[in-house]
């Protein structure tokens, strides 16, 4: 082995990506962008872990001060006091995970709820009732049953699993592998051939599409014979969702990949648009209780409204017309994703 011969292309790697000003500053900007979102969505030091949502309230946090139960309750770190209108939306969203407790708060004694596939709730539900022990308080506790079968959280979930593979699978393997081509000059031999753009951009969308779905169903199957999911609704309905998600999500790679000519700086875009997507659509947890701005800002990315269209066909049983809204908006944001990317789209550098 020659020094330097490996001291040259050490050397020359290194000169390399620093004079790549974009993905230089990506490598550093990037982690500040994560750290800042997961300050953000949890609260920075006010930290939550537990969601308890407590009825007839307005909504909106709630302090503990606020709410008439014993200091050892209300004083326990790591609970966060949701407040919900009626007991009809508490149970709703009891039932999809969205909080862990829900509390009817009043005159004892104090009527509560837990979801018996929530380990959350059971941690929660214990506190409460240890609160209640000490002899000037008293047994002032009542558990109401929960009207139906409780959503387990593995069939909540899965869904969002689902949904981020194809969302990577989407921006990955069209927009990162069209710049890739455009490097190369693959791009660019193409275009000196009788195929144009639109021709080629349909045919990277199409087969993209295509693995989607074919993955799609190979992992539902594999992992309905282990967990035995539960689907209220349609299996077509699900897959018209699918499918017009995955288009929604193709096109948006399509954007990626009109211009990019740097395989470091197309990887930095995908991770700034696919992590927000990833952490504010609900894919491992709910946003109940976050600010009301980031649930707002979650509806600009298309995935928000493919899992929200997906877990209401699963878990409620519901058709494509109750669905029509997200499925009206998947439709628009495909739409404006391709004018925007055949737009911009060349074949050079």
């Amino acid at each position: 082995m020659s020094f330097r011969r490996f001291w040259a292309m050490l050397k020359a790697r290194n000169l390399e990506f620093f004079r790549d000003r974009s993905a230089f500053g990506w490598n550093f900007l990037f982690p500040f962008l994560i750290v800042a979102g997961f300050g953000i969505i949890f609260g920075g030091k006010t930290y939550t872990e537990y969601k308890i949502g407590v009825f007839p309230h307005s909504p909106g946090i709630v302090r503990a001060d606020q709410i008439n139960m014993p200091d050892q309750f209300r004083k326990t770190r790591y609970l966060k006091f949701i407040g919900i209108p009626s007991a009809a939306e508490g149970l709703t969203k009891l039932k999809y995970h969205k909080i862990d407790f829900l509390l009817r708060i009043g005159n004892p004694p104090y009527e509560y709820w837990v979801s018996d596939a929530s380990p959350k709730g059971y941690v929660v539900e214990q506190l409460f009732k240890a609160s209640f022990i000490s002899p000037d308080v008293g047994s002032q506790t009542e558990k109401k049953e929960i009207e139906g079968s409780s959503i387990r959280y593995i069939d909540w979930l899965f869904p969002g699993i689902l949904a981020m593979n194809m969302m990577f699978s989407a921006l990955g393997g069209v927009g990162y592998v069209v710049v890739r081509y455009r490097k190369n000059g693959a791009l660019k031999r193409l275009k000196v051939t009788p195929l144009n753009a639109f021709e080629y951009l349909t045919a990277q969308a199409i087969s993209r599409i295509f693995l989607l779905m074919f993955t799609l169903v190979v992992v539902w199957t594999g992992c309905d014979l282990i967990f035995r999911f539960t689907v209220a609704g349609s299996y077509a309905d699900l897959a018209v969702v699918f499918l017009i998600g995955s288009l929604s999500l193709t096109a948006l790679g399509l954007i990626l990949a009109s211009r990019g000519t740097s395989e470091e700086f197309t990887t930095g875009i995908l991770n700034f648009i696919s992590w927000p997507m990833m952490f504010l659509s609900e894919v491992w947890f709910s946003l109940e209780g976050a600010p009301p701005w980031v649930r707002n800002a979650a509806q600009i990315f298309p995935l928000t409204h493919m899992l929200k269209a997906v877990r209401r066909i699963m878990h409620d049983g519901v058709g494509l017309m109750e669905v029509s809204v997200e499925i009206t908006i998947l439709s628009l944001m495909t739409l404006t994703f391709l004018v925007i990317g055949a737009v911009l789209f060349s074949w050079n550098k």
